[in-house]
Protein backbone atom coordinates (compact mmCIF):
# COMPACT_ATOMS: atom_id res chain seq x y z
CA UNK A 1 0.00 0.00 0.00
CA UNK A 2 1.23 3.20 -1.01
CA UNK A 3 1.90 5.66 2.13
CA UNK A 4 3.52 9.40 0.51
CA UNK A 5 5.67 10.08 -1.93
CA UNK A 6 9.20 10.73 -0.69
CA UNK A 7 10.54 12.81 -3.25
CA UNK A 8 10.16 13.53 -6.98
CA UNK A 9 13.04 13.25 -9.48
CA UNK A 10 13.50 15.97 -12.34
CA UNK A 11 15.68 15.45 -15.28
CA UNK A 12 18.42 18.02 -16.16
CA UNK A 13 20.91 18.30 -18.63
CA UNK A 14 24.47 17.38 -17.55
CA UNK A 15 26.31 20.23 -16.20
CA UNK A 16 22.66 21.77 -15.10
CA UNK A 17 23.22 22.08 -11.61
CA UNK A 18 24.79 25.79 -11.41
CA UNK A 19 21.80 27.08 -13.86
CA UNK A 20 19.33 25.14 -12.18
CA UNK A 21 20.06 26.77 -8.01
CA UNK A 22 18.52 30.33 -8.83
CA UNK A 23 15.45 28.55 -9.83
CA UNK A 24 14.83 25.61 -7.04
CA UNK A 25 16.78 26.93 -4.45
CA UNK A 26 16.19 31.60 -4.58
CA UNK A 27 13.05 31.14 -6.53
CA UNK A 28 11.01 28.20 -4.77
CA UNK A 29 12.75 28.72 -1.22
CA UNK A 30 14.64 25.48 -1.04
CA UNK A 31 17.58 23.95 0.69
CA UNK A 32 20.53 22.42 -1.24
CA UNK A 33 21.25 19.15 0.43
CA UNK A 34 24.49 17.16 0.17
CA UNK A 35 23.80 14.19 -2.01
CA UNK A 36 25.19 10.98 -0.44
CA UNK A 37 28.42 10.47 -1.74
CA UNK A 38 28.46 7.19 -4.29
CA UNK A 39 24.85 9.47 -5.62
CA UNK A 40 27.16 12.40 -6.06
CA UNK A 41 29.17 10.94 -8.79
CA UNK A 42 26.47 11.16 -10.81
CA UNK A 43 25.60 14.87 -10.78
CA UNK A 44 22.32 16.47 -9.98
CA UNK A 45 21.19 18.29 -7.20
CA UNK A 46 19.33 17.51 -3.98
CA UNK A 47 16.53 20.26 -2.49
CA UNK A 48 14.30 20.13 0.32
CA UNK A 49 12.09 21.78 2.33
CA UNK A 50 10.24 20.55 5.20
CA UNK A 51 8.43 17.44 3.58
CA UNK A 52 9.05 18.46 0.20
CA UNK A 53 12.09 16.96 -1.85
CA UNK A 54 12.94 17.70 -5.20
CA UNK A 55 16.11 15.64 -6.37
CA UNK A 56 17.59 16.65 -10.26
CA UNK A 57 19.19 14.47 -11.80
CA UNK A 58 21.40 14.26 -14.51
CA UNK A 59 20.11 12.78 -17.93
CA UNK A 60 22.60 12.12 -21.01
CA UNK A 61 19.89 12.61 -23.95
CA UNK A 62 17.90 15.62 -22.10
CA UNK A 63 14.31 16.55 -23.07
CA UNK A 64 12.42 18.73 -21.41
CA UNK A 65 9.28 17.61 -19.63
CA UNK A 66 6.38 20.19 -20.90
CA UNK A 67 3.54 17.86 -20.52
CA UNK A 68 4.58 15.98 -17.60
CA UNK A 69 4.50 17.35 -14.73
CA UNK A 70 4.73 17.75 -10.92
CA UNK A 71 1.94 20.24 -8.82
CA UNK A 72 2.84 21.71 -6.05
CA UNK A 73 0.46 23.62 -3.35
CA UNK A 74 1.66 26.77 -2.44
CA UNK A 75 0.89 29.81 -0.40
CA UNK A 76 0.73 32.66 -2.93
CA UNK A 77 0.68 31.56 -6.69
CA UNK A 78 0.68 34.94 -7.82
CA UNK A 79 3.62 36.25 -5.78
CA UNK A 80 5.40 33.37 -6.79
CA UNK A 81 4.25 34.19 -10.19
CA UNK A 82 5.61 37.61 -9.99
CA UNK A 83 8.97 37.32 -8.74
CA UNK A 84 9.31 34.00 -11.58
CA UNK A 85 8.66 36.38 -14.28
CA UNK A 86 10.73 39.11 -12.98
CA UNK A 87 13.84 36.40 -12.54
CA UNK A 88 13.32 36.05 -16.76
CA UNK A 89 11.77 32.56 -15.88
CA UNK A 90 8.62 31.92 -18.45
CA UNK A 91 4.98 31.45 -16.55
CA UNK A 92 2.07 30.86 -17.70
CA UNK A 93 -1.23 32.05 -15.46
CA UNK A 94 -3.78 28.84 -15.74
CA UNK A 95 -7.25 29.45 -14.51
CA UNK A 96 -9.05 26.70 -16.08
CA UNK A 97 -9.05 24.31 -12.63
CA UNK A 98 -12.43 25.52 -11.00
CA UNK A 99 -11.18 26.51 -7.59
CA UNK A 100 -8.03 26.82 -7.61
CA UNK A 101 -5.44 29.74 -8.55
CA UNK A 102 -2.79 28.02 -10.41
CA UNK A 103 0.30 29.14 -12.83
CA UNK A 104 2.78 27.17 -14.66
CA UNK A 105 6.64 27.60 -14.41
CA UNK A 106 9.52 26.54 -16.43
CA UNK A 107 12.82 25.61 -14.96
CA UNK A 108 15.89 27.05 -16.54
CA UNK A 109 15.81 24.09 -18.91
CA UNK A 110 12.20 23.76 -20.14
CA UNK A 111 10.53 21.52 -17.52
CA UNK A 112 7.35 22.64 -17.12
CA UNK A 113 6.13 22.74 -12.85
CA UNK A 114 2.30 23.48 -11.37
CA UNK A 115 1.95 25.29 -8.39
CA UNK A 116 -1.73 26.05 -6.87
CA UNK A 117 -3.33 26.77 -4.05
CA UNK A 118 -7.32 26.31 -3.10
CA UNK A 119 -9.60 29.39 -3.50
CA UNK A 120 -11.52 28.61 -0.52
CA UNK A 121 -10.56 26.30 2.31
CA UNK A 122 -11.95 22.51 2.19
CA UNK A 123 -15.07 21.93 4.08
Amino acid sequence: MLRAIDHVLIAIPVGGEDQARPFYGALLGLTEVPKPAELAKRGGAWFEQGAVKVHLGVEQDFRANVKAHVAFEVDDVAGLAERAAAAGFKTQIDDDLDGFERVYLYDPFGNRLEFLKPLSAPQ
